[in-house]
Formats: C-alpha cells, sequence, structure tokens
C-alpha cells in the first residue's frame, strides 16, 4: 500500500533526526537538472502528494512547505490540503532559502540530495544560510531510506533521429562545440543536459516521459569524445552512427572515475551541472562556467530543420481538424466526453499522422474552472464532465520526426457567457500584439514581454506564467536560452536570434471560474525587405502553428480592423494549408472554422 503524505512526512523526519539534519529539501530535478524526470527521480511528487512538474519541498522538524509559482496554484493547494505541507506561493512568499534561514537556529544543518541540486543551486542555498552559519549536508542514503518502492533507473533503446530530418551530422555539431571550447580556454567540456546531448549525438531515446532523450553524459575533448550510457541501449544502428562521430560509448557508471582523473580546463554550466556529477574532481581542474554552447546552437534552427517543422505542423494541424471535428460531434450528438476523452481522442488523431511519435507534453485539458489551474492534468479518479455553458481549455502538443509542436486552443460548449468572450478577446488581442512585432535582432527576449501584456494590462488584467519558451527539434518542448517572460532578469544568452522557434502564449484566468490561452509557435525569421538598415538587423515571428483559432468566443465590436484581418488572413493560411491534408467531418470543420470574421 502507497504511503500517505503525512507517513511519508514522519518517515522524512525520522530520517532527518538519524543523518542529524534540522531540514530536508527534495526539488524537482535529477543529475542533468531536467524539468520533465524520469520516473526514479520523482522523490517530490511521491512523498508529498503534489502532482505538478516543478516544485521545491522544504521539512523541518515541525514545518513543511512546498514552493510552486502560480502556474499550480490551485493544483496544490487542492492535492497538499490534510497533508501537514503548506502550500507556499512563489513570488508572493519569500523563496524556500530565504525560510530555511529564518526558521533554522544558528549552526543548524540542512539536506539536499547532491544529484538533485545545481552548482548554482548550492551557492544560492549556502549564501542564503551564510549569516546563521548553516551547513549544507548531502547524505547518500536518506532518500531511499524513506521512498519505499523507489522505480528503478530507466534503460530504453537508445535510436538515430530519421537521417531524412537531420541537416548537420554529429562530427559537424562536435565541431562547432570544439571552437567554441578553444575561444573559453577549455581542454574539455561535461555536457549533463540531455537534450544538448541527444542533439549533438543525434540520437534519441525514451527514458523521460514526453521528451525523447536518454540518461547519459558526454565529456568532449579536444579530439575525443565519450558518451557515458550503457552500452546495452544501443541498436546497430545507434551504435554504427556514435563510430562514424568518433564518440566512444562508455557505461553511465562511469562518468565520475572519468572525471576523476581528468586534468586542464573543464567548461561545465553551473545551471545544470549537479553537485554529485563534479564531487570526485580534482581541485587542480580549472574549472570554466559559462553556458553550453550546444545549446545555443541547438536553438537556432537551420533553414531544412525550419521546412521540416513547417510539415510536423501542417500535420499536426490535420490531426486537430479530426479531432475537433470528432468532439463537437460527440457533444452535438449528446454523448458524455470528459476531459480524459480528450487526451484519449488527441491521441488517436495524432497517431494517424505521418512521422508521429509520441505526445511532447501530458494533454492539458481544462473545462471552466479547471482550466484556470494553468497546468491542470485531468485523472481517472478526477476530472470534470463537458457539459451546460462554458468554455474549454485544449493544451497538447505532439513528437514528430520533423518537429515537436505545442499548441493551446480554447473552444466553446454551449453558450458561454459575454465576460467570458471578452477575456477571450483580450486574450487574443494580446496574442496578436506580439505575433506582429518586428524587433532587433539579439534583443532579449524578456524586453519584448510587455508588447504582448499591453492589451490586457489596459483592461487591468494580466497572467502570472511567461509569454514564451523556446521549442526542440524533436526534442524538449521547453528549451532555452531564450524566453518571454516580464520575470526574468535579461542577460546575453536570452538575445532572440534567427531560426529560433519560440511559443507565444498570453493567458486569462479567473480562479474558480475559467481560464484562457492562446498559443501558437513562431520561427524568429529575418526581415528582407530591407535586409538591413543603420539601425541593424530586424526579425520578425513567422507563425508556424496551423489550427483555427474559434472565432465563435470573438468579440469583433472590441477589435480593431487590423486584428481582425490578422484572423483571417491567418485563418487563409490555415486553410490553404490544411485543406489538402484533410477529408470528411475534418475538412468540414476546417472550412467552417477558417470562415472568414465580420463585424456584421
Amino acid at each position: 500500500m502507497t504511503a500517505t503524505p503525512r507517513e511519508n512526512l514522519a518517515a522524512l523526519r525520522q530520517a532527518m533526526k538519524k543523518h542529524g539534519l534540522d531540514a530536508f529539501v527534495i526539488p524537482s530535478a535529477d543529475p542533468h537538472l531536467s524539468e520533465y524526470l524520469p520516473e526514479h527521480w520523482q522523490a517530490r511528487r511521491d512523498l508529498s502528494g503534489f502532482t505538478g512538474s516543478v516544485g521545491t519541498l522544504a521539512v523541518t522538524a515541525d514545518d513543511a512547505g512546498v514552493w510552486v509559482d502560480s502556474r499550480y496554484w490551485e493544483q496544490a493547494e487542492h492535492q497538499l490540503a490534510g497533508t501537514g505541507i503548506g502550500l507556499q506561493k512563489s513570488g508572493q512568499v519569500a523563496p524556500y532559502t530565504e525560510w530555511l534561514a529564518a526558521n533554522l537556529p544558528e549552526g543548524a544543518t540542512v539536506g539536499v540530495p547532491a544529484d538533485m541540486l545545481s552548482l548554482t543551486g548550492k551557492r544560492a542555498l549556502e549564501q542564503a544560510l551564510a549569516a546563521k552559519n548553516i551547513r549544507v549536508a548531502h547524505p547518500e542514503t536518506l532518500l531511499d531510506e524513506v521512498w519505499a518502492n523507489r522505480p528503478a533507473m530507466p534503460s530504453e533503446t537508445v535510436y538515430i533521429h530519421h537521417p531524412d530530418y537531420v541537416s548537420e551530422s554529429a562530427a559537424e555539431k562536435l565541431a562547432r562545440v570544439r571552437a567554441a571550447m578553444k575561444e573559453q580556454g577549455a581542454d574539455y567540456h561535461l555536457v549533463s543536459s540531455l537534450d544538448d546531448i541527444a542533439w549533438i549525438t543525434n540520437l534519441r531515446g525514451n527514458d523521460v516521459p514526453y521528451n525523447p532523450v536518454f540518461l547519459s553524459f558526454l565529456l568532449i575533448g579536444a579530439d575525443t569524445a565519450v558518451l557515458f550510457a550503457d552500452h546495452s541501449r544501443f541498436n546497430a544502428d545507434s551504435a554504427a552512427a556514435l563510430k562514424a562521430a568518433g564518440i566512444e560509448a562508455r557505461a553511465y557508471a562511469e562518468a565520475a572515475a572519468a572525471l576523476a582523473a581528468l586534468q586542464g580546463s573543464l567548461l561545465v554550466e553551473p545551471g545544470k551541472t549537479a553537485v554529485s556529477t563534479l564531487a570526485k574532481l580534482s581541485k587542480s581542474v580549472n574549472l570554466i562556467e559559462n553556458i553550453n554552447p550546444s545549446t545555443l546552437f541547438k536553438s537556432m534552427k537551420s533553414d531544412a530543420d525550419i521546412a521540416h517543422i513547417r510539415e510536423a505542423m501542417a500535420q499536426d494541424g490535420a490531426a486537430l481538424c479530426g479531432f475537433f471535428a470528432e468532439f463537437e460531434q460527440k457533444l452535438a450528438a449528446g454523448e458524455r466526453v470528459t476531459e480524459v476523452d480528450v487526451d484519449t481522442m488527441l491521441l488517436k488523431h495524432r497517431s494517424q499522422r505521418p512521422g508521429f511519435i509520441s505526445p511532447s507534453f501530458g494533454t492539458i485539458a481544462g473545462f471552466n474552472a479547471n482550466a484556470a489551474m494553468a497546468h491542470y492534468s485531468a485523472t481517472q479518479e478526477s476530472h470534470s464532465v463537458i457539459e451546460g455553458d462554458g468554455m474549454l481549455l485544449i493544451d497538447s502538443g505532439g513528437q514528430y520526426w520533423g518537429g515537436t509542436t505545442d499548441i493551446t486552443r480554447v473552444v466553446p460548449v454551449g453558450r458561454p457567457s459575454e465576460a467570458q468572450k471578452r477575456d477571450y478577446t483580450l486574450v487574443l488581442k494580446a496574442h496578436i500584439a506580439l505575433d506582429e512585432t518586428v524587433f532587433p535582432e539579439n534583443i532579449a527576449g524578456p524586453m519584448i514581454d510587455a508588447v504582448c501584456r499591453k492589451p490586457l494590462w489596459q483592461a487591468q488584467c494580466d497572467y502570472g506564467h511567461g509569454t514564451g519558451h523556446g521549442v526542440g527539434y524533436f526534442l524538449n518542448v521547453h528549451e532555452g536560452p531564450q524566453l518571454i517572460a516580464c520575470a526574468a532578469v535579461p542577460n546575453p544568452n536570452h538575445a532572440m536570434k534567427k531560426g529560433m522557434v519560440t511559443s507565444i502564449e498570453p493567458g486569462l484566468y479567473r480562479p474558480g471560474k475559467w481560464g484562457i490561452r492562446i498559443e501558437n509557435l513562431a520561427a524568429n525569421m529575418p526581415v528582407e525587405h530591407p535586409a538591413e538598415t543603420e539601425f541593424g538587423k530586424f526579425l520578425y515571428f513567422e507563425t508556424l502553428t496551423l489550427c483555427p483559432i474559434d472565432t465563435r468566443l470573438m468579440l469583433p465590436e472590441l477589435m480593431s480592423d487590423e486584428e481582425i484581418r490578422w484572423v483571417n488572413d491567418y485563418h487563409a493560411q490555415v486553410r490553404s494549408r490544411l485543406a489538402p491534408l484533410t477529408e470528411g467531418a475534418a475538412k468540414g470543420w476546417l472550412i467552417e472554422r477558417t470562415e472568414p470574421l465580420t463585424r456584421g
């Protein structure tokens, strides 16, 4: 029988006492500082009962809390009720580091698993605790003592990214990384982040839900490269690909010994490298700390990549036409449809499209009040039936050989209210405002966030999440280094460059009532007429996502002529691109939903 969060809390405190700890912290992390985690590192979720993908659990002898951002406040409030673990709303309360400093005595000891804490995270924690001489320790066995039936390490097969969709060989990518290493004076470069490793090697895996990556470390030298991932996981094609790229394969567990023997200078990204990974590194090694060069290279898709992404978007859009046609048909026939059914139906239609591999994240299907939880997840045990009046928010995506998709649409159910339509129109206006923006090449993404929020701010509304995140190429649905978020402090790594694919997803959430988000993916493309002015080069957003935005929820009287023209131009493009890929009910739905919007 699975222990309850309250029972886990008691066991955790008993183990803390045994290990001489005054507090214990469990971040949402693994040795690769991944956003989506293998089951083996889902300790925070399993011990606290809060199932959101991001959060930090901190426990003392007489108090406990989970720190989560605004996307998860409603969800966490429900799931943590009665557990003895409090909800800590990030942005409204002190960070967990300051909370520990305020609540622990002088000279206390805080435990954190070394494989769940980055170098950057440890320094921030130590700095916050320094005034009270609070020590940070890394007990190796504590989690295993309290986490019954901890899942095993994943060991899925590693396979090659289909050659038809690869525009640059692994050897060529390694050459670019080595050139960047040389510029920084690094003899070696350790890559811990799994999507960077998958991109460099042109390999993919299934170790992490929704992300086609595999557990590994990659150590790159001036003329060597070693991939630490167990040999048994490679099939004939992936083993041959490694050999062709000059990459040696060793066991995952051998990475620590290889690093212990290292001499010279080592380039690492401190926010993406776990404390445990460098625990045995010789003090004589000169650590060079900077962003992984591959993170920037990976974000700037080639023209060939963009062409494949356009095709993946078309296939995804055709799948969505089939889904929405079936969904509306079921509702019209009076059939019982739940939020869980939405996920099942989406997977069915996407699975029928060429090149589809898997979903790119867990579908968010929220009806009315459930949509106010930005990252709501319906389950068999807890979901709503889609009936009556209101709006359904669907945020979903797919992994294709030629790209990764992420789209959010909101559709009416029954007779939505005027207030709901007003909010929807405000979000649409915000989306259009950013989509139409022309901006200087290399401007930091956070600096254009306000462009999107302006229509909402003018109505004294806002949303708590970022406006945009980078998206991988048959890789992680969330990738950096770029982002569009007013809460982020701009830095050079946030520069918007040609070929980057970024989401545009403003929202508006009314807790207990409804939630709205309209999301497309867009590529940063160069303005060509003129290609350059005395003020430099400029970029624009090429909309990649192809799916109608429901006009039944729009209030044209709140929209400018230019905004109505944007909707109609977008729908003309959607119809043109998707009509050849659809038939029957799906095509009928597409034609109906792309009829021009008018003021009449």
